[in-house]
């Protein structure tokens, strides 16, 4: 494969924040503070933001009954690319509309720009962060989020994993909009059943959305929006640090740190207080302009090399998530069939 096309948006879009939208603040912030290790601001009653780095916000928690993801801020390098993204989804008729400043302001962003995504997520747009030279008040040491801490290769704050009876529609998606590339499969067995996970990348970070294609199984065992989000410590002792701290502050462990077969990030998951999981990870791969030159899509068999083994699985966990899935049985998957292809 080689560098970008002429047009191509690809490398310059990287995910900036998200909005999490629940009424378990309480927990919110001690799963945020005390146990993961994040810089938390409790802005309202009904507002919290965390912080990985100067960004002023990276977590956006607003108070809320869906008790899920519910929009992801990607950050655009310019505003020649901003204007090439929001040309293409307009020219599918898809509506695009202004943040006010209010949610701009709440976001850690100058201006924002929306439109429907995948999976009810709102898609978000934005060119300049706010930044702040305020201390960080955090447990773990440094999260990766910058290509400054990467060499200059540009990377985001992490990626999302989404679940999806349509994954080649999902895919067509963010291919449009961003020009994403195929980073490599997965194949995975699921109570019988093979799980195919697709991997794509919008920038030099292996991948910034996985999506899980559960065509195949009789009902999406996933109730919110994205199965995980994954975030990036700086080193191994601040992960193996935030996995006990989780422990220890009686948050439910999914799986146990363990290393992915594609990526090579060691990682381990969590669930956070709204039901969807959070994966902390260390040290995957980094597709560099060297690797970008050659890279071709690979097909891994299952999802880790070692570990990530489930952590006091019982028969309330088990009947935890038989009702999750249920839940999903009530819910139509939102599309955008202007962009994903079905026309």
């Amino acid at each position: 494969m080689t560098g970008a096309v002429p047009g191509s948006v690809f490398g310059s879009v990287h995910l900036g924040y998200v909005v999490v939208e629940s009424e378990r603040f309480v927990d919110w912030h001690r799963f945020g503070a005390d146990a993961v290790g994040l810089h938390v601001d409790r802005l309202s009653r009904d507002v919290m933001r965390f912080r990985l780095d100067d960004h002023a916000s990276r977590f956006l928690i607003q108070r809320g009954s869906a008790e899920d993801l519910v929009a992801a801020g990607w950050q655009v390098d310019d505003h020649e690319t901003f204007e090439r993204v929001l040309a293409r989804v307009r020219d599918r008729g898809v509506p695009v509309t202004e943040g006010t400043p209010e949610e701009s302001a709440l976001r850690g962003v100058e201006r924002l720009w929306r439109f429907p995504g995948p999976k009810g997520i709102t898609t978000e747009l934005f060119t300049r962060p706010v930044r702040t030279a305020a201390p960080l008040r955090m447990l773990n040491g440094a999260w990766i989020t910058s290509g400054e801490q990467q060499g200059g290769n540009a990377c985001g704050m992490g990626h999302l994993a989404i679940t999806t009876k349509d994954p080649v529609g999902l895919q067509r998606y963010y291919d449009y909009v961003f020009d994403a590339r195929l980073s490599d499969f997965i194949d995975e067995n699921v109570s019988g059943q093979k799980l195919k996970i697709r991997f794509l990348r919008t920038d030099s970070r292996h991948h910034s959305v996985a999506v899980a294609n559960v065509q195949g199984l009789p009902i999406d065992p996933i109730r919110t929006s994205i199965q995980h989000m994954n975030i990036q410590v700086g080193s191994l002792e601040d992960l193996l640090a935030s996995y006990e701290r989780v422990r220890s502050q009686g948050f439910v462990m999914q799986w146990s740190v363990g290393q992915h077969t594609n990526d090579r990030e060691l990682s381990y998951y969590c669930v956070t207080p709204s039901g969807f999981e959070l994966e902390v990870g260390w040290n995957p791969v980094v597709v560099t302009p060297e690797l970008e030159s050659t890279w071709e899509p690979t097909t891994y068999q299952g999802i880790s090399i070692w570990g990530h083994t489930p952590v006091g699985e019982n028969v309330i966990t088990k009947m935890s998530q038989f009702r999750r899935a249920v839940a999903s049985l009530r819910q139509q998957e939102i599309r955008v069939p202007a962009i994903s292809g079905e026309r």
